[in-house]
């Protein structure tokens, strides 16, 4: 078997995947800048085949190589993992105790999001006790994955990235109907964020799906930077009224826990 084959038995294993990460960790605060020599040492390879895992790690931004040395250093997409990383940790060790005092005071879900290209990812979500019983329609859970454009916290993320950016995210976003309100115009969906950028607060009446309601508000970090959306969840099974008087039972605690996270995490 060849050094850079893995074993047939491998099919819970990626070897590949192991050098790989093997190469991001033989970096260090000491040794910051290696060569290919170095490199295939600590992965026990040869240098054709380190090589080719490094130009690969080079491609994809987890290295980058100094055009005169030919030596590598870590690239920028380690730094925005690391980032991720600890921001991630940090927003829920912040958020936790306020969502849950949400969740308590109003008597519905809490979720927290995070923006991951077109699709939120759910980092938090917190339940009342007295909410326990109701059914939401939807089976979510830390971890789920939903489009952004058809969410209260999705809504509220796209709005505040930069224009260029939002372009890009929207030029790749599928508008398909969700929903029975599911807005699947371009158009309105970008007035929709313009409004969101004024008021500061999203509101999804039944775009995700029928009989879901939900409201949402940004959080911010230490630069004013939106790193997060926060959201309260009701159903039309739970409460039978309209979208307005949803908003105005909810939005002033969404807010209030939306602003002190974002005190925790540093903002002024």
């Amino acid at each position: 078997m060849a050094a850079d084959e893995e074993p047939a038995s491998s099919a819970a294993f990626s070897q590949s995947l192991e050098r790989g990460l093997t190469i991001l960790s033989s970096f260090s605060e000491s040794r910051p800048v290696l060569g290919i020599a170095d490199l295939s040492r600590a992965v026990s390879l040869n240098k054709s085949t380190t090589h080719r895992y490094v130009a690969t790690l080079a491609r994809l931004g987890y290295l980058q190589q100094d055009p005169e040395t030919k030596k590598y250093a870590l690239g920028p997409r380690v730094v925005d993992l690391g980032f991720a990383a600890i921001n991630a940790l940090e927003i829920n060790r912040a958020a936790a105790p306020y969502l849950q005092a949400l969740a308590d005071e109003t008597g519905y879900t809490v979720s927290m999001a995070v923006l991951d290209g077109t699709d939120i990812i759910y980092v938090e979500r917190r339940r009342s006790g007295r909410a326990a019983g109701f059914a939401m329609g939807l089976n979510l859970h830390v971890g789920s994955r939903l489009p952004a454009y058809c969410t209260s916290m999705g809504k509220v993320l796209l709005a505040y990235q930069e224009p260029g950016v939002l372009r890009g995210l929207l030029d790749r976003t599928d508008f398909a109907r969700r929903g029975p309100k599911t807005l699947t115009n371009r158009e309105q969906l970008t007035a929709a964020l313009s409004r969101i950028r004024q008021s500061g607060v999203a509101v999804n009446d039944e775009e995700l799906a029928s009989g879901l309601r939900s409201v949402a508000a940004p959080v911010r970090d230490r630069t004013g930077q939106v790193v997060a959306a926060i959201n309260i969840a009701v159903h039309l099974t739970v409460w039978s009224t309209t979208a307005d008087t949803v908003v105005a039972r909810l939005e002033r605690p969404l807010r209030n826990t939306a602003a002190e996270i974002s005190h925790r995490l540093g903002y002024r």
